[in-house]
Protein backbone atom coordinates (compact mmCIF):
# COMPACT_ATOMS: atom_id res chain seq x y z
CA UNK A 1 0.00 0.00 0.00
CA UNK A 2 1.26 3.40 -1.25
CA UNK A 3 2.05 6.47 1.22
CA UNK A 4 -0.86 8.32 -0.69
CA UNK A 5 -3.10 5.17 0.06
CA UNK A 6 -2.80 5.24 3.88
CA UNK A 7 -3.12 8.85 3.75
CA UNK A 8 -6.34 9.02 1.88
CA UNK A 9 -7.51 6.17 4.16
CA UNK A 10 -6.54 8.40 7.53
CA UNK A 11 -8.06 11.60 6.10
CA UNK A 12 -11.09 9.08 5.70
CA UNK A 13 -10.51 8.26 9.03
CA UNK A 14 -10.57 12.05 10.24
CA UNK A 15 -13.44 13.33 8.52
CA UNK A 16 -14.99 10.41 10.52
CA UNK A 17 -14.63 11.46 13.73
CA UNK A 18 -14.49 15.43 12.83
CA UNK A 19 -17.93 15.84 10.86
CA UNK A 20 -20.07 15.15 13.83
CA UNK A 21 -18.10 17.28 16.19
CA UNK A 22 -20.64 20.37 16.53
CA UNK A 23 -23.08 17.30 17.64
CA UNK A 24 -21.09 16.21 19.90
CA UNK A 25 -19.80 19.29 21.51
CA UNK A 26 -23.53 20.01 22.74
CA UNK A 27 -24.16 16.31 23.88
CA UNK A 28 -20.45 17.01 25.75
CA UNK A 29 -22.26 19.88 27.31
CA UNK A 30 -25.27 17.82 28.54
CA UNK A 31 -22.60 14.74 29.80
CA UNK A 32 -20.79 18.37 31.59
CA UNK A 33 -17.49 18.03 29.63
CA UNK A 34 -15.83 20.85 28.12
CA UNK A 35 -17.00 21.38 24.55
CA UNK A 36 -13.60 22.40 23.08
CA UNK A 37 -12.80 18.13 23.80
CA UNK A 38 -15.31 17.90 20.85
CA UNK A 39 -13.40 19.16 18.08
CA UNK A 40 -9.62 17.02 18.61
CA UNK A 41 -9.70 14.04 16.35
CA UNK A 42 -9.18 10.64 18.33
CA UNK A 43 -9.39 12.58 21.75
CA UNK A 44 -13.69 13.11 21.73
CA UNK A 45 -14.06 9.40 21.10
CA UNK A 46 -11.76 8.59 24.30
CA UNK A 47 -14.06 10.79 25.93
CA UNK A 48 -16.93 9.03 24.50
CA UNK A 49 -16.07 5.98 25.63
CA UNK A 50 -15.18 7.06 28.97
CA UNK A 51 -18.42 8.63 29.94
CA UNK A 52 -20.01 5.49 28.11
CA UNK A 53 -17.79 3.52 30.18
CA UNK A 54 -16.77 1.05 27.25
CA UNK A 55 -13.45 -0.08 26.85
CA UNK A 56 -11.20 2.98 25.69
CA UNK A 57 -8.95 0.65 23.99
CA UNK A 58 -11.24 1.13 20.81
CA UNK A 59 -9.64 4.60 20.22
CA UNK A 60 -6.41 2.69 19.17
CA UNK A 61 -8.18 0.24 16.52
CA UNK A 62 -9.45 3.40 14.98
CA UNK A 63 -6.12 3.87 13.53
CA UNK A 64 -6.30 0.45 11.72
CA UNK A 65 -7.08 1.47 7.68
CA UNK A 66 -10.57 0.95 6.83
CA UNK A 67 -11.18 -1.10 10.07
CA UNK A 68 -11.07 1.78 11.96
CA UNK A 69 -14.17 3.16 10.06
CA UNK A 70 -16.48 0.39 11.38
CA UNK A 71 -14.81 0.69 15.22
CA UNK A 72 -15.77 4.57 15.03
CA UNK A 73 -19.57 3.61 14.08
CA UNK A 74 -19.16 1.51 16.59
CA UNK A 75 -17.75 4.18 19.41
CA UNK A 76 -21.03 6.27 17.90
CA UNK A 77 -23.62 3.66 18.83
CA UNK A 78 -22.37 2.78 22.12
CA UNK A 79 -22.25 7.05 23.04
CA UNK A 80 -25.71 7.57 21.75
CA UNK A 81 -26.87 4.80 24.17
CA UNK A 82 -25.94 6.88 27.31
CA UNK A 83 -28.50 9.24 26.19
CA UNK A 84 -31.06 6.45 25.80
CA UNK A 85 -31.19 5.61 22.39
CA UNK A 86 -31.77 1.96 22.12
CA UNK A 87 -34.69 2.09 18.76
CA UNK A 88 -32.61 0.24 15.84
CA UNK A 89 -33.24 3.48 13.62
CA UNK A 90 -31.50 5.48 16.16
CA UNK A 91 -27.97 3.18 16.22
CA UNK A 92 -28.59 3.34 12.45
CA UNK A 93 -28.53 7.30 12.31
CA UNK A 94 -25.67 6.94 14.49
CA UNK A 95 -23.50 5.04 12.15
CA UNK A 96 -24.17 6.80 9.01
CA UNK A 97 -25.60 9.98 10.08
CA UNK A 98 -23.83 11.41 13.36
CA UNK A 99 -23.14 14.30 11.89
CA UNK A 100 -27.15 14.69 11.26
CA UNK A 101 -28.40 12.92 14.01
CA UNK A 102 -26.27 14.69 17.19
CA UNK A 103 -27.20 17.90 16.58
CA UNK A 104 -30.57 16.66 16.64
CA UNK A 105 -29.72 15.47 20.27
CA UNK A 106 -27.72 18.22 21.58
CA UNK A 107 -30.90 20.42 20.83
CA UNK A 108 -33.45 18.44 21.42
CA UNK A 109 -34.45 19.80 25.00
CA UNK A 110 -35.67 15.99 26.16
CA UNK A 111 -32.77 13.98 25.35
CA UNK A 112 -30.60 13.98 28.71
CA UNK A 113 -27.23 11.99 29.17
CA UNK A 114 -28.19 9.48 31.52
CA UNK A 115 -24.65 7.73 32.01
CA UNK A 116 -23.85 4.24 31.63
CA UNK A 117 -26.22 3.00 34.33
CA UNK A 118 -29.07 2.88 31.90
CA UNK A 119 -27.28 0.79 29.38
CA UNK A 120 -26.59 -1.82 31.79
CA UNK A 121 -30.41 -2.24 32.39
CA UNK A 122 -31.03 -2.61 28.20
CA UNK A 123 -31.37 -5.82 27.59
CA UNK A 124 -31.97 -6.19 23.49
CA UNK A 125 -33.62 -9.44 22.23
CA UNK A 126 -31.56 -12.15 20.23
CA UNK A 127 -34.16 -11.42 16.84
CA UNK A 128 -32.69 -7.52 17.29
CA UNK A 129 -29.24 -9.12 17.73
CA UNK A 130 -29.40 -10.87 14.40
CA UNK A 131 -30.86 -7.96 12.81
CA UNK A 132 -28.26 -5.77 14.13
CA UNK A 133 -25.41 -8.03 12.71
CA UNK A 134 -26.83 -8.48 9.86
CA UNK A 135 -27.49 -4.51 8.64
CA UNK A 136 -23.92 -3.71 9.91
CA UNK A 137 -22.69 -6.55 7.80
CA UNK A 138 -24.29 -5.55 4.81
CA UNK A 139 -23.48 -2.01 5.15
CA UNK A 140 -19.54 -2.43 6.42
CA UNK A 141 -19.56 -4.67 2.89
CA UNK A 142 -21.38 -1.70 1.08
CA UNK A 143 -18.96 0.76 2.44
CA UNK A 144 -15.41 -1.01 1.41
CA UNK A 145 -16.76 -2.18 -1.74
CA UNK A 146 -17.38 1.22 -2.40
CA UNK A 147 -14.80 3.49 -1.07
CA UNK A 148 -11.91 0.80 -0.92
CA UNK A 149 -12.07 -2.42 -3.13
CA UNK A 150 -14.07 -4.57 -5.15
CA UNK A 151 -14.14 -7.90 -6.62
CA UNK A 152 -14.45 -8.13 -10.72
CA UNK A 153 -13.82 -10.73 -12.99
CA UNK A 154 -12.12 -10.86 -16.85
CA UNK A 155 -15.15 -11.73 -18.75
CA UNK A 156 -13.45 -11.47 -22.34
CA UNK A 157 -9.83 -11.74 -23.80
CA UNK A 158 -9.69 -8.19 -24.10
CA UNK A 159 -6.50 -7.92 -22.30
CA UNK A 160 -5.14 -11.15 -23.14
CA UNK A 161 -2.47 -12.34 -22.17
CA UNK A 162 -1.66 -10.16 -19.28
CA UNK A 163 -5.52 -10.82 -17.65
CA UNK A 164 -7.79 -14.10 -18.65
CA UNK A 165 -11.01 -14.67 -18.76
CA UNK A 166 -11.98 -15.73 -15.24
CA UNK A 167 -9.05 -13.80 -13.27
CA UNK A 168 -10.53 -13.01 -10.31
CA UNK A 169 -9.30 -9.40 -9.00
CA UNK A 170 -9.65 -6.90 -6.90
CA UNK A 171 -9.84 -3.65 -8.03
CA UNK A 172 -8.83 -0.53 -5.59
CA UNK A 173 -11.05 2.37 -5.30
CA UNK A 174 -8.34 5.15 -3.81
CA UNK A 175 -5.78 4.90 -5.91
CA UNK A 176 -6.93 7.70 -8.15
CA UNK A 177 -9.88 8.42 -4.75
CA UNK A 178 -13.20 7.27 -3.65
CA UNK A 179 -15.70 8.26 -6.10
CA UNK A 180 -19.37 9.21 -4.65
CA UNK A 181 -22.08 6.92 -6.07
CA UNK A 182 -24.12 8.90 -8.55
CA UNK A 183 -27.15 7.04 -7.29
CA UNK A 184 -26.65 6.37 -3.82
CA UNK A 185 -30.43 4.98 -3.36
CA UNK A 186 -29.64 1.19 -4.60
CA UNK A 187 -30.04 -2.29 -3.82
CA UNK A 188 -26.31 -3.25 -2.33
CA UNK A 189 -24.09 -5.63 -4.34
CA UNK A 190 -26.41 -5.08 -7.75
CA UNK A 191 -24.84 -3.01 -10.39
CA UNK A 192 -27.60 -1.94 -12.33
CA UNK A 193 -30.24 -4.54 -12.77
CA UNK A 194 -31.95 -6.95 -10.28
CA UNK A 195 -31.09 -10.56 -10.60
CA UNK A 196 -35.00 -11.57 -10.94
CA UNK A 197 -37.65 -9.27 -12.79
CA UNK A 198 -35.23 -7.64 -14.89
CA UNK A 199 -35.52 -4.53 -13.47
CA UNK A 200 -33.71 -1.32 -12.32
CA UNK A 201 -31.42 -1.98 -8.73
CA UNK A 202 -31.49 1.97 -8.21
CA UNK A 203 -33.52 4.73 -8.03
CA UNK A 204 -32.28 8.24 -9.39
CA UNK A 205 -34.83 10.01 -6.98
CA UNK A 206 -31.09 10.92 -5.01
CA UNK A 207 -28.82 11.90 -7.79
CA UNK A 208 -25.79 13.51 -7.00
CA UNK A 209 -22.69 14.93 -9.17
CA UNK A 210 -19.82 13.86 -10.12
CA UNK A 211 -17.33 14.04 -6.32
CA UNK A 212 -14.23 12.23 -5.84
CA UNK A 213 -12.47 12.76 -2.45
CA UNK A 214 -8.90 13.02 -2.45
CA UNK A 215 -8.53 12.39 -6.05
CA UNK A 216 -5.30 11.37 -7.95
CA UNK A 217 -4.28 11.10 -11.55
CA UNK A 218 -4.86 7.99 -13.54
CA UNK A 219 -1.18 7.26 -14.59
CA UNK A 220 0.19 6.33 -18.43
CA UNK A 221 -0.10 2.55 -18.73
CA UNK A 222 -2.14 1.83 -15.65
CA UNK A 223 -4.36 -1.09 -15.77
CA UNK A 224 -8.07 0.82 -14.93
CA UNK A 225 -11.57 -0.30 -14.10
CA UNK A 226 -13.87 2.27 -15.71
CA UNK A 227 -17.77 2.55 -16.78
CA UNK A 228 -18.12 2.18 -20.48
CA UNK A 229 -18.95 5.83 -22.12
CA UNK A 230 -20.93 4.98 -24.93
CA UNK A 231 -23.32 2.47 -22.51
CA UNK A 232 -25.43 5.78 -21.90
CA UNK A 233 -28.23 4.42 -23.86
CA UNK A 234 -28.54 0.18 -23.84
CA UNK A 235 -30.65 -1.78 -25.67
CA UNK A 236 -31.94 -4.05 -22.69
CA UNK A 237 -31.46 -7.63 -24.07
CA UNK A 238 -28.44 -10.57 -23.38
CA UNK A 239 -27.56 -10.52 -27.06
CA UNK A 240 -27.01 -6.76 -26.72
CA UNK A 241 -26.15 -4.62 -23.73
CA UNK A 242 -22.37 -3.91 -24.06
CA UNK A 243 -21.68 -7.21 -26.19
CA UNK A 244 -23.40 -5.47 -29.18
CA UNK A 245 -23.46 -1.35 -27.97
CA UNK A 246 -26.65 0.67 -29.34
CA UNK A 247 -24.45 3.08 -30.80
CA UNK A 248 -22.94 0.00 -33.07
CA UNK A 249 -26.37 -1.35 -33.64
CA UNK A 250 -27.55 2.14 -34.80
CA UNK A 251 -25.06 2.80 -37.38
CA UNK A 252 -25.13 -0.90 -38.60
CA UNK A 253 -29.15 -0.52 -39.00
CA UNK A 254 -28.44 2.53 -40.82
CA UNK A 255 -26.12 1.43 -43.00
CA UNK A 256 -23.44 3.80 -41.51
CA UNK A 257 -26.37 7.15 -40.75
CA UNK A 258 -26.38 6.77 -37.10
CA UNK A 259 -29.87 8.80 -37.85
CA UNK A 260 -31.90 6.32 -39.68
CA UNK A 261 -30.54 3.68 -37.23
CA UNK A 262 -31.63 5.23 -33.94
CA UNK A 263 -35.32 5.57 -35.89
CA UNK A 264 -35.43 2.13 -36.48
CA UNK A 265 -34.60 1.56 -32.98
CA UNK A 266 -36.84 4.25 -31.20
CA UNK A 267 -39.89 3.12 -33.58
CA UNK A 268 -39.83 -0.87 -32.74
CA UNK A 269 -39.45 -0.93 -28.94
CA UNK A 270 -40.08 -4.63 -28.93
CA UNK A 271 -36.98 -5.64 -30.14
CA UNK A 272 -34.94 -3.06 -29.36
CA UNK A 273 -35.86 -1.78 -25.43
CA UNK A 274 -33.85 0.91 -24.74
CA UNK A 275 -32.41 1.50 -20.95
CA UNK A 276 -31.27 5.18 -20.19
CA UNK A 277 -27.78 4.44 -17.24
CA UNK A 278 -26.36 7.28 -15.09
CA UNK A 279 -22.48 6.86 -15.29
CA UNK A 280 -22.02 4.64 -12.48
CA UNK A 281 -24.38 2.24 -13.66
CA UNK A 282 -22.70 1.96 -17.06
CA UNK A 283 -21.32 -1.80 -17.42
CA UNK A 284 -17.76 -1.90 -15.96
CA UNK A 285 -14.88 -2.00 -18.74
CA UNK A 286 -10.76 -2.87 -17.97
CA UNK A 287 -8.35 -2.02 -20.27
CA UNK A 288 -5.03 -0.27 -20.16
CA UNK A 289 -4.53 3.61 -19.72
CA UNK A 290 -2.46 4.19 -22.90
CA UNK A 291 -2.39 7.99 -22.99
CA UNK A 292 -3.10 10.87 -20.75
CA UNK A 293 -4.98 14.18 -20.88
CA UNK A 294 -3.24 16.55 -23.17
CA UNK A 295 -1.11 13.88 -24.69
CA UNK A 296 -1.12 13.26 -28.12
CA UNK A 297 -0.91 9.66 -29.45
CA UNK A 298 -0.80 8.28 -32.32
CA UNK A 299 -0.42 3.87 -33.88
CA UNK A 300 0.87 3.40 -36.95
CA UNK A 301 1.73 0.21 -37.68
CA UNK A 302 0.52 -1.50 -34.79
CA UNK A 303 2.69 0.18 -32.13
CA UNK A 304 1.68 3.09 -30.04
CA UNK A 305 3.10 6.62 -30.05
CA UNK A 306 2.83 9.56 -27.31
CA UNK A 307 4.00 12.90 -28.21
CA UNK A 308 6.34 11.44 -30.77
CA UNK A 309 7.73 8.57 -28.97
CA UNK A 310 7.47 4.93 -28.78
CA UNK A 311 5.00 3.48 -25.74
CA UNK A 312 5.55 1.08 -23.66
CA UNK A 313 4.23 -2.17 -24.57
CA UNK A 314 3.16 -4.25 -22.06
CA UNK A 315 5.13 -7.79 -22.06
CA UNK A 316 2.05 -10.20 -22.42
CA UNK A 317 0.15 -8.20 -25.25
CA UNK A 318 -1.00 -9.95 -28.19
CA UNK A 319 -1.05 -9.40 -31.88
CA UNK A 320 -1.95 -11.57 -34.80
CA UNK A 321 1.33 -12.82 -36.56
CA UNK A 322 1.20 -14.70 -39.99
CA UNK A 323 4.11 -17.32 -39.67
CA UNK A 324 5.67 -20.09 -41.93
CA UNK A 325 7.33 -22.60 -39.76
CA UNK A 326 10.09 -25.06 -40.81
CA UNK A 327 7.92 -28.02 -40.75
CA UNK A 328 8.15 -29.59 -37.62
CA UNK A 329 4.74 -30.38 -36.25
CA UNK A 330 3.84 -28.75 -33.45
CA UNK A 331 3.02 -30.52 -30.00
CA UNK A 332 0.05 -28.84 -28.42
CA UNK A 333 1.80 -29.04 -24.90
CA UNK A 334 5.08 -27.61 -25.79
CA UNK A 335 3.16 -24.54 -27.97
CA UNK A 336 1.53 -23.90 -24.36
CA UNK A 337 4.23 -24.01 -22.88
CA UNK A 338 6.50 -22.35 -24.49
CA UNK A 339 4.59 -20.43 -26.46
CA UNK A 340 1.53 -19.51 -24.20
CA UNK A 341 -0.77 -19.99 -27.32
CA UNK A 342 -3.56 -22.83 -27.22
CA UNK A 343 -3.13 -24.31 -30.98
CA UNK A 344 -6.53 -25.74 -30.28
CA UNK A 345 -7.95 -22.60 -29.75
CA UNK A 346 -9.13 -20.81 -33.43
CA UNK A 347 -8.94 -17.35 -31.65
CA UNK A 348 -5.39 -18.06 -30.99
CA UNK A 349 -4.22 -20.58 -33.74
CA UNK A 350 -5.39 -20.71 -37.92
CA UNK A 351 -3.85 -23.10 -40.40
CA UNK A 352 -4.01 -21.42 -43.66
CA UNK A 353 -2.35 -23.88 -46.00
CA UNK A 354 1.67 -25.97 -45.61
CA UNK A 355 3.46 -24.53 -42.68
CA UNK A 356 1.61 -21.27 -42.65
CA UNK A 357 -0.33 -19.85 -39.38
CA UNK A 358 -2.02 -17.08 -38.14
CA UNK A 359 -0.88 -16.77 -34.33
CA UNK A 360 -1.84 -14.79 -31.50
CA UNK A 361 1.34 -13.75 -29.84
CA UNK A 362 2.98 -11.91 -26.88
CA UNK A 363 6.79 -10.94 -28.11
CA UNK A 364 8.26 -12.69 -25.78
CA UNK A 365 7.02 -15.88 -27.80
CA UNK A 366 7.80 -13.93 -31.33
CA UNK A 367 11.32 -13.41 -29.96
CA UNK A 368 11.12 -17.44 -28.93
CA UNK A 369 10.25 -18.43 -32.30
CA UNK A 370 13.36 -16.37 -34.08
CA UNK A 371 16.02 -17.61 -31.79
CA UNK A 372 15.04 -21.66 -31.98
CA UNK A 373 14.11 -21.17 -35.49
CA UNK A 374 10.60 -22.30 -35.27
CA UNK A 375 9.37 -19.80 -37.38
CA UNK A 376 11.15 -19.56 -40.88
CA UNK A 377 9.11 -16.31 -41.43
CA UNK A 378 7.13 -13.84 -39.17
CA UNK A 379 5.32 -10.74 -39.73
CA UNK A 380 2.70 -9.11 -37.98
CA UNK A 381 -1.17 -9.37 -39.51
CA UNK A 382 -1.54 -5.36 -39.53
CA UNK A 383 -4.68 -3.88 -40.78
CA UNK A 384 -3.98 -1.05 -43.36
CA UNK A 385 -5.68 1.56 -44.71
CA UNK A 386 -5.67 0.03 -48.36
CA UNK A 387 -7.40 -2.75 -46.86
CA UNK A 388 -10.50 -1.01 -46.25
CA UNK A 389 -13.16 -0.86 -49.38
CA UNK A 390 -14.51 2.57 -49.78
CA UNK A 391 -17.54 2.43 -49.28
CA UNK A 392 -16.62 0.90 -45.49
CA UNK A 393 -15.00 4.66 -44.55
CA UNK A 394 -16.97 6.00 -41.67
CA UNK A 395 -17.67 2.91 -40.10
CA UNK A 396 -14.39 1.74 -39.38
CA UNK A 397 -12.93 3.26 -36.41
CA UNK A 398 -14.04 5.91 -34.44
CA UNK A 399 -15.36 8.77 -35.06
CA UNK A 400 -16.85 7.54 -38.05
CA UNK A 401 -16.34 9.44 -40.25
CA UNK A 402 -14.81 9.80 -43.82
CA UNK A 403 -12.40 12.64 -42.74
CA UNK A 404 -10.56 10.22 -40.24
CA UNK A 405 -9.35 7.67 -42.54
CA UNK A 406 -7.89 5.44 -39.02
CA UNK A 407 -7.95 1.79 -38.57
CA UNK A 408 -6.89 -0.16 -35.73
CA UNK A 409 -3.18 -0.45 -36.24
CA UNK A 410 -3.05 3.13 -37.97
CA UNK A 411 -4.67 5.72 -35.58
CA UNK A 412 -4.11 9.59 -34.93
CA UNK A 413 -2.30 11.44 -34.30
CA UNK A 414 -5.19 12.46 -31.89
CA UNK A 415 -5.04 15.03 -29.26
CA UNK A 416 -6.47 13.69 -25.66
CA UNK A 417 -8.20 16.65 -24.11
CA UNK A 418 -6.92 18.16 -20.53
CA UNK A 419 -9.42 20.37 -18.17
CA UNK A 420 -8.59 23.29 -18.54
CA UNK A 421 -7.28 23.68 -22.00
CA UNK A 422 -8.57 25.75 -24.33
CA UNK A 423 -9.96 23.95 -27.90
CA UNK A 424 -10.64 25.67 -31.40
CA UNK A 425 -13.26 23.61 -33.26
CA UNK A 426 -12.95 23.45 -36.76
CA UNK A 427 -14.78 20.90 -39.35
CA UNK A 428 -11.49 18.60 -38.85
CA UNK A 429 -11.91 17.82 -35.23
CA UNK A 430 -15.90 18.20 -34.96
CA UNK A 431 -16.90 14.92 -35.04
CA UNK A 432 -13.90 13.62 -32.56
CA UNK A 433 -14.34 16.43 -29.47
CA UNK A 434 -18.38 16.80 -30.05
CA UNK A 435 -19.41 14.16 -28.04
CA UNK A 436 -17.02 15.08 -25.04
CA UNK A 437 -18.61 18.51 -25.08
CA UNK A 438 -22.16 18.11 -25.55
CA UNK A 439 -22.79 14.45 -23.31
CA UNK A 440 -19.69 14.26 -21.26
CA UNK A 441 -19.88 17.68 -19.93
CA UNK A 442 -23.15 18.62 -20.45
CA UNK A 443 -23.65 21.28 -23.08
CA UNK A 444 -26.07 22.26 -25.49
CA UNK A 445 -23.60 22.29 -29.22
CA UNK A 446 -24.93 23.01 -32.61
CA UNK A 447 -23.50 24.08 -35.89
CA UNK A 448 -25.86 26.37 -38.06
CA UNK A 449 -25.05 27.38 -41.01
CA UNK A 450 -21.22 26.35 -41.00
CA UNK A 451 -20.63 27.76 -37.73
CA UNK A 452 -20.49 26.80 -33.86
CA UNK A 453 -23.09 27.53 -31.02
CA UNK A 454 -22.56 26.41 -27.05
CA UNK A 455 -25.05 26.89 -25.53
CA UNK A 456 -27.11 29.45 -28.09
CA UNK A 457 -23.98 31.36 -27.93
CA UNK A 458 -21.90 31.38 -31.66
CA UNK A 459 -18.16 30.31 -30.46
CA UNK A 460 -15.47 28.18 -31.61
CA UNK A 461 -13.41 27.98 -28.48
CA UNK A 462 -13.94 25.25 -26.12
CA UNK A 463 -12.27 24.82 -22.72
CA UNK A 464 -12.82 21.24 -21.12
CA UNK A 465 -14.14 21.10 -17.18
CA UNK A 466 -12.86 17.10 -17.20
CA UNK A 467 -9.56 15.15 -17.96
CA UNK A 468 -9.51 12.45 -20.74
CA UNK A 469 -7.78 9.11 -21.07
CA UNK A 470 -7.41 6.70 -24.15
CA UNK A 471 -8.09 2.93 -23.34
CA UNK A 472 -6.57 -0.17 -25.14
CA UNK A 473 -6.76 -3.98 -24.73
CA UNK A 474 -3.36 -5.70 -24.54
CA UNK A 475 -5.11 -8.10 -27.06
CA UNK A 476 -5.08 -5.14 -29.26
CA UNK A 477 -7.02 -6.83 -32.10
CA UNK A 478 -9.34 -8.37 -30.14
CA UNK A 479 -10.51 -5.12 -28.08
CA UNK A 480 -13.20 -3.20 -28.13
CA UNK A 481 -11.70 -0.01 -27.07
CA UNK A 482 -11.32 3.44 -27.28
CA UNK A 483 -10.93 2.97 -31.17
CA UNK A 484 -14.30 2.49 -31.29
CA UNK A 485 -15.76 4.53 -29.00
CA UNK A 486 -13.05 7.73 -27.98
CA UNK A 487 -12.14 8.88 -24.74
CA UNK A 488 -12.67 8.07 -21.21
CA UNK A 489 -13.74 10.91 -18.91
CA UNK A 490 -12.23 11.41 -15.41
CA UNK A 491 -15.80 11.07 -13.76
CA UNK A 492 -15.88 7.74 -15.07
CA UNK A 493 -13.20 5.67 -13.66
CA UNK A 494 -14.05 3.55 -10.97
CA UNK A 495 -10.40 1.91 -9.87
CA UNK A 496 -7.20 0.57 -10.64
CA UNK A 497 -6.68 -3.27 -10.99
CA UNK A 498 -4.44 -4.51 -8.64
CA UNK A 499 -4.01 -7.72 -7.40
CA UNK A 500 -5.43 -11.64 -9.20
CA UNK A 501 -6.66 -13.60 -6.36
CA UNK A 502 -8.08 -16.18 -8.14
CA UNK A 503 -8.28 -17.77 -11.68
CA UNK A 504 -9.83 -20.70 -13.06
CA UNK A 505 -9.68 -22.50 -16.36
CA UNK A 506 -11.03 -26.27 -15.86
CA UNK A 507 -9.43 -25.86 -12.58
CA UNK A 508 -7.14 -23.34 -10.18
CA UNK A 509 -4.65 -21.58 -12.41
CA UNK A 510 -1.92 -21.72 -9.39
CA UNK A 511 0.70 -19.59 -10.89
CA UNK A 512 -2.09 -16.86 -11.16
CA UNK A 513 -3.14 -16.67 -7.66
CA UNK A 514 -1.69 -13.60 -5.64
CA UNK A 515 -0.39 -12.16 -8.91
CA UNK A 516 -0.30 -8.09 -8.97
CA UNK A 517 -0.94 -6.71 -12.06
CA UNK A 518 1.40 -4.55 -14.47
Amino acid sequence: MSSHQLFVLFLISILLVMLPSFGIAGMFKKAGVPTWKAYVPFYNTYIMQKLADRPVHWVYWQFIPIVGWFITMGIFIEWVKVFGKFAFWEHAAAALVPFLYFPYIAANKDDRFLGSAVVKKHRKSTAREWIDAGIFAVVAATLIRTFVFEAYTIPTGSMEKTLLINDFLFVSKFKYGPRIPNTPLAVPFVHHTMPFGNGKSYTEIVSLPYIRWFASPVNRNDVVVFNFPTGDTVINKEEFQSKDPYYDVARRLGNGDINIGRNIILNDPETYPLVIRPVDKKENYIKRCVAIAGDTLEVKEGVVFINGKQNFIPPQSEIPYEIETSGQPLDPQIMRDEYNIDIENPEEFQPYGGNKFTMLLTQEAVDKMKKNGLAKTIKPQLQQPSDIPAQMWGQVTWPYDTLHKWTVDDFGPLWIPAKGATLTLTPQNYSVYERAIRTYEGNKLEVRNGKYYINDVETNQYTFKLNYYWMMGDNRHGSQDSRYWGFVPEDHIVGSASLIWMSWDKGIRWKRLFKTIK
